[in-house]
């Protein structure tokens, strides 16, 4: 299990450290040479993209997402681990019919219409996949939370 968190961390970061490598040389660019190179804003965005939704994905794995637990925190034992089981199950609905269904319909459609980023030329399938990607991490995650509590 731990494996997992690590992995989505390392990923994090390493696309954060390409992210500032990207947005730096934007910076230079435009005030080295006088014009920005024009790749440079739209791969920082879709990197942010990726990082924000494999980030939640790992902030899942950590037990650390945002959560409101007034109600949660106010009950003990039994009833504490039942409500920790709905929400549980709530978040693993909402990663595979949102992220991975919907967002793999998404996906599919993208590739199928053949959309390509304006300065990439890349499809944008690759950069929407973000969005399964992180759902099937989520949906791991939460399973193995339900199957095994959250200890």
């Amino acid at each position: 299990m731990k494996t997992i968190p690590r992995l989505l961390g390392y990923i994090c970061a390493f696309l954060l450290a390409v992210q500032v490598a990207v947005v730096l040389w934007g910076v230079l660019t435009r005030y080295a040479i006088g014009q920005q190179a024009g790749w440079t804003e739209e791969l920082a965005r879709y990197l942010l993209v990726w990082i924000s939704l494999l980030g939640a994905a790992y902030a899942v794995a950590n037990k650390s997402h945002v959560a409101i637990s007034l109600l949660p925190d106010s009950l003990e034992g039994d009833k504490k681990i039942r409500i920790d089981r709905l929400i549980d199950a709530l978040i693993l609905l909402f990663a595979v019919v949102v992220m991975i269904i919907g967002g793999g319909y998404y996906v599919w459609l993208t590739f199928k219409l053949g959309q390509t980023a304006p300065s990439l030329t890349i499809p944008m399938g690759l950069v929407y996949l973000a969005v399964p990607l992180a759902g099937l991490f989520i949906s791991y995650l939460q399973l193995n939370f339900l199957i095994h509590g959250r200890s």
